[in-house]
């Protein structure tokens, strides 16, 4: 069976999407962005058979089985809704919704339907975050008594910068957090087993104001020489934002398993491109992992401290390791193999149909999917709300 794609929204995501449905074998059917033009210009760049007028029209056509969601954020709600009714499968980018009560609602929604619904929390799938949770759960660190790291980006270092994102009313209340520490807090619970339980947060908005045009930065897109800026497009520049987002937040928490933690998040941070850094330490040993140098993994001990590399894997992670050691596994590669995963589920949901046996929702004796779901996304989504309430209160919050 090839599955039939549909890509909600044209950036730099929706590329990554393209090119992980055609690697997971599907084609990439329709796309639609914010108007029919950029439609048919993001239709061409992707090369999608269909240019859609809308998202809402390729969110409910017969034309696809699943549709991708990689919109701003204030979208994925409706649109999600819209495709579960019309019987599609669906993988949202994270944030799933603007809040964890709503992301609750749509949890319960793809669960009623029996649908496949997923969210790229893709670092899961880099070979050696995987080895960092085989030996975790193997017992080899020992009792954990401490999660800590930080995320830290600058594509928004300065005041030129801007992206929607930056507009609560597009991307939602928080930022930094949602957008980045919301991958760093699932990624280090998978691994260790443990949840957040209680948090307290100091979040900074460290440039409260912001060129009204702006450079979007994230997308890869490159400022414009001033020899060939207008007037007009100085003027423009020159219009100033009031921005009530977070560009970072520290929080100390502590886990349901008696371990305590401290996370730094920052999209301001000059000369870190994406550095996902965790180290969790264990009674015997720690062991930690730098999504900016991925091909290695830190075992520290008191003895002897060992990297371990990409060829030497337990098989959980040899699972996904699909290229030989010494050869760069990158971001794309985890968004291929997520999406492998996920289209594996939707040929089966495929094929349980095709023989007259309806799926329904997923029972409790059935194994949890291999991949990241909307009850993942919201998990991350209930401790960007804790994360929010403790920074405007001041105090130690409980993680609903």
């Amino acid at each position: 069976m090839t599955v039939r794609a549909g890509i909600a929204g044209a950036g730099m995501v929706a590329a990554v999407h393209a090119d992980a449905i055609r690697r997971a074998g599907g084609a990439v059917i329709g796309v639609a962005a914010s108007t029919p033009e950029r439609s048919k210009a993001a239709a061409a760049r992707l090369g999608a058979d269909l240019a859609f007028h809308s998202a809402s029209e390729l969110a409910v056509s017969g034309e696809i089985d699943v549709l991708h969601v990689c919109t701003p954020n204030a979208l994925h709600g409706p649109l999600v809704r819209a495709a579960l009714a019309a019987g599609k499968h669906v993988v949202c980018e994270k944030p799933l919704s603007l809040t964890g009560t709503d992301s609750d609602e749509l949890v319960a929604l793809a669960a009623e339907s029996g649908l496949v619904n997923a969210v790229p929390l893709v670092y899961r799938y880099a070979p050696l975050t995987v080895e960092a949770r085989e030996r975790v759960r193997a017992g080899q660190i020992g009792a954990i008594r401490l999660i800590h790291g930080h995320y830290l980006q600058d594509w928004l270092a300065r005041p030129e910068d801007n992206n929607w994102r930056v507009d609560p009313a597009v991307g939602g209340a928080s930022r930094a957090f949602a957008d980045i520490g919301s991958h760093w807090c699932d990624l280090v619970e998978w691994i260790s087993g443990h949840r957040i339980s209680e948090l307290t947060a100091a979040a900074q908005t460290v440039l409260p104001r912001r060129s009204a045009a702006g450079h979007e930065t994230f997308a890869g897109t490159e400022a414009e020489s001033p020899a060939t800026r207008s007037p007009a497009q100085d003027a423009t520049e020159s219009a100033q934002i009031a921005v009530t987002t977070e560009d970072a937040v520290q929080v100390l928490f502590r886990t349901d398993r008696g371990a305590t933690g401290a996370l730094v998040v920052s999209q301001v941070s000059p000369g870190r491109k994406n550095r996902l850094w965790f180290e969790i330490d264990g009674a015997e040993r720690s062991v930690s992992y730098d999504g900016e140098d991925p091909e290695s993994l830190l075992l520290g001990g008191r003895d002897r401290t060992e990297i371990v590399r990409r060829d030497a894997l337990s098989p959980g992670a040899g699972r996904i390791n699909a290229v030989p050691a010494g050869h760069p596994w990158g971001y794309r590669d985890c968004f291929a193999a997520f999406t492998e995963d996920v289209y594996a589920a939707i040929r089966d949901h495929s094929a349980s149909r095709d023989h007259s046996t309806s799926r329904g929702p997923r029972t409790a004796a059935e194994p949890a999917p291999a991949y990241p779901t909307f009850a993942d996304a919201a998990r991350t989504a209930h401790i960007t709300d804790a994360v929010l309430t403790s920074a405007a209160h001041r105090s130690w919050i409980e993680v609903s």
